[in-house]
């Protein structure tokens, strides 16, 4: 078990080393050199001003001084500076992080607590009409885009509530707020809720063929217990990868959401610093998800020796 997450602990470290070495490589292959970038945007025609920004971002040093300096200030907190609103990037973006870490939670668990029952529910009773009628859904969920799933739940709110579910400014109090993020958490986690019914389903199906199960049922277990005890455990290795996945997209994956709803988070404000050019923000908040993204990666690797003890024993 130790030796399992040591293995995993140390990839982790090896994936964000490459992780930062390419997002560092892929904003210097950028046509324009960035201090260009941000001087044309701001509509700057003094040369020592540019002179001063190219001396902030270290573009007149080294590539290998570049890095380490992004590097060693990211391991003590500095984001960096947003030119665009003239603030500390960490000022920009913790109000945020907080606002995208609840409405990527509250979709991944409207998205496990629908997706996996049904998905338990449609193999169970498969080929019955409540199994094709959980199948249409989960295509539905699949087919449909998050941008018109969200513009058409407004629409339906103004026709029927009058009145536009958005974020115009922070709730009194928490329940306003999970009151106000649950309409997007549910348009997002619908989709995520087809992916993991269609895939519990599958992997059911499979589990249910097995021997052990027959055995199970030849020797008088119940169908609850064989259906949950036996089969849904050993079916739920690839939902749990499908589970992080999807954790992991959600959050940097909430752009159009938050922008139909207009909620802001982080990732919104990810799309304004691309239009703005501020490419210093853009490479501190892609580092940030890909550690994001890499660390739960990390606790879904955690999560099979739970599910699986061959893994732990292996290990």
């Amino acid at each position: 078990m130790g030796g399992y997450l040591l293995r995993r602990l140390m990839l982790m470290v090896l994936t964000l080393f490459g992780m930062s070495v390419l997002i560092f490589i892929a904003l210097r292959l950028v046509p324009g050199n960035i201090a260009d970038i941000l001087v044309d945007s701001a509509g700057i025609v003094d040369g020592a001003q540019k002179l001063k920004i190219e001396h902030e971002l270290g573009l007149d040093r080294s590539l290998l001084f570049q890095y380490w300096q992004w590097i060693s200030g990211l391991a003590h907190g500095d984001f960096g500076y947003a030119y665009i609103s003239e603030r500390p990037a960490v000022e920009e973006i913790a109000p945020r992080l907080p606002v995208t870490a609840k409405l990527a939670a509250l979709a991944l668990l409207f998205a496990v607590a629908i997706g996996v029952p049904l998905g338990v529910v449609s193999a169970v009773k498969r080929n019955t009409p409540l199994d094709y009628c959980l199948r249409v859904l989960s295509l539905s969920g699949l087919s449909l885009p998050s941008f018109w799933l969200g513009l058409l739940v407004l629409l339906l709110f103004v026709q029927v509530f009058g009145w536009i579910p958005i974020y115009n400014k922070p709730a009194d109090s928490v329940w306003k707020e999970l009151g106000l993020l649950c309409v997007p958490a549910l348009v997002v986690g619908f989709r995520s809720s087809a992916l993991m019914m269609r895939l519990t389903r599958s992997s059911m199906l499979e589990v249910l063929r097995q021997d052990y199960i027959r055995t199970a049922r030849s020797k008088g277990a119940s169908e609850p217990a064989v259906n949950y005890d036996h089969a849904l455990r050993n079916a739920m290795l690839p939902v749990i990868t499908i589970i992080g996945i999807e954790a992991a997209f959600l959050i940097g994956g909430l752009i159009v959401t938050e922008t139909v709803f207009n909620i802001p988070g982080v990732a919104r404000f990810l799309v304004e610093a691309v239009r703005s050019r501020d490419y210093p923000i853009v490479q501190n908040l892609v580092m940030f998800i890909a550690v994001i993204v890499v660390c739960i990666n990390f606790l879904v690797d955690i999560a099979y020796t739970l599910f699986d003890p061959r893994i732990r024993y292996a290990s």
